[in-house]
């Protein structure tokens, strides 16, 4: 009887470890964390979206002369690639990936474990989830993601893209994050530990809300999709405008907007594109402001660091706007300004977009040549110093190394 029993006790508790290794690490708040979004909207012909070349093309398909991406990225470590008619200077053919492989996205998230990257916003865009394909596209991209969240220990969550909304979507919206929280159960940590909880809740994104440009959609549609997100049991992060607590530049005027921002849990500044290296100290002082405010308010606050910018073969050479990475020093200075300000968590835009250049990942040195000006990764630093510079600002964020506004040297 004995015997039997130390096997018991034995079995279970063997049991009990595989369970809790498998459990993995829980996200419980994005405090602490440093998160970067995720675009996952690339498409190449046979990866089995039927969608073709997508977010890589220009006015007549992806060929030299006719292209949207800036950056071309460092594949030597993808599993599935794609022939491309773009070529080197030796005349070899470039290749490139899909995000719709499984591969692709594993690639990515074992990248963010290595670096030290805590996670990322996987984004999900209005616009296309509303249409058959756009759906299955960033279904399958979720998916991939969820999995390769878990294996790989790094936080996730889903963010709403509002860009191409129309009135009525936020019904789409919200439809869809139900069926999300079904699939890859949000509201059981245990099931999903990856997914981001903050204030004791999963954690939904939505962003492109009191921006003045235009849109067909407004702060009716994102009242309702912010109660609808409630009433169903999330935590809501907000992405506004730069210039949201003052209610002016990029942001519409209406005073309603702090009384949406002041409901939900954590509220981000949409800063891409707005200044560059030199005059990024103005911007700096917003942080400071706007910390204060949300303090006040009793709402968490994110500000947004991205490394350049540029947008070249997407808008043309006469509509082009470049920001400079200036091998990394640009960013840096973001993130260590952010953190001198006060930050307690950081939002890095963005992981995979090589359309406007703000890509971290691991991106070419060596870059086609021909009809299509493509941005290589500077001299003297490698293809994934982007990668390593956000890890270290993560350091500094939990207080494992202290703050330094100099950028470090490898």
């Amino acid at each position: 009887m004995v015997k039997r029993f130390n096997w018991f006790i034995v079995c279970l508790l063997f049991s009990i470890g595989i369970t809790a290794q498998a459990a993995g690490k829980q996200y419980n708040s994005y405090k602490g964390l440093v998160m970067a979004g995720y675009q996952g909207w690339f498409n190449a012909p046979d990866d089995g979206a039927n969608r073709g070349w997508y977010h890589y093309t220009g006015h007549d398909g992806f060929r030299p002369g006719s292209c949207t991406i800036d950056f071309w990225p460092e594949v030597s470590e993808y599993k599935k690639l794609y022939k491309t008619e773009f070529k080197f200077a030796d005349g070899t053919p470039a290749y490139t990936f899909s995000s719709h492989d499984e591969s692709t996205v594993d690639t990515h998230f074992r990248w963010m474990k290595e670096y030290g990257l805590d996670g990322v916003f996987i984004q999900r865009f209005v616009g296309e989830i509303r249409g058959e394909s756009g759906l299955k596209h960033f279904n399958t991209v979720l998916n991939s993601a969820m999995k390769a969240a878990n294996k790989y220990e790094r936080a996730i969550c889903v963010m709403y893209d509002l860009s191409g909304m129309r009135p009525g979507d936020e019904d789409v919206l919200l439809k869809d994050i139900a069926d999300v929280a079904k699939r890859h159960s949000l509201k059981d940590h245990a099931k999903n530990p990856s997914y981001l909880y903050h204030n004791g809740k999963p954690l939904v994104t939505v962003w492109g809300v009191g921006f003045n440009d235009h849109r067909r959609y407004g702060l009716d549609e994102a009242e309702k999709i912010i109660n609808g997100l409630k009433a169903q049991g999330f935590s809501v992060m907000l992405g506004v405008p730069t210039h949201w607590r003052e209610l002016s530049g990029d942001t519409e005027s209406d005073p309603r907007l702090h009384e949406l921002i002041k409901r939900c849990d954590v509220v981000m500044p949409w800063f891409v594109g707005r200044y560059n290296e030199d005059s990024y100290p103005r911007y700096q002082k917003l942080i400071k402001g706007d910390i204060e405010w949300a303090k006040k308010n009793k709402v968490d606050y994110v500000p947004l660091a991205f490394p350049g910018f540029s947008w070249r073969n997407m808008k043309g050479h006469e509509n082009s706007v470049q920001i400079p990475r200036n091998k990394g020093s640009f960013l840096w200075k973001q993130l260590s300004g952010a953190l001198k300000e006060g930050a307690e968590m950081l939002y890095v835009a963005m992981f995979d977009e090589i359309d406007e250049g703000t890509a971290i990942f691991k991106c070419a040195k060596k870059v086609p040549v021909g009809a299509s000006t493509f941005v290589p990764i500077e001299e003297g630093i490698g293809s994934d110093h982007y990668l390593w510079l956000v890890g270290q600002a993560g350091k500094m964020l939990r207080k494992e190394i202290p703050l330094e506004m100099k950028q470090p040297v490898r």
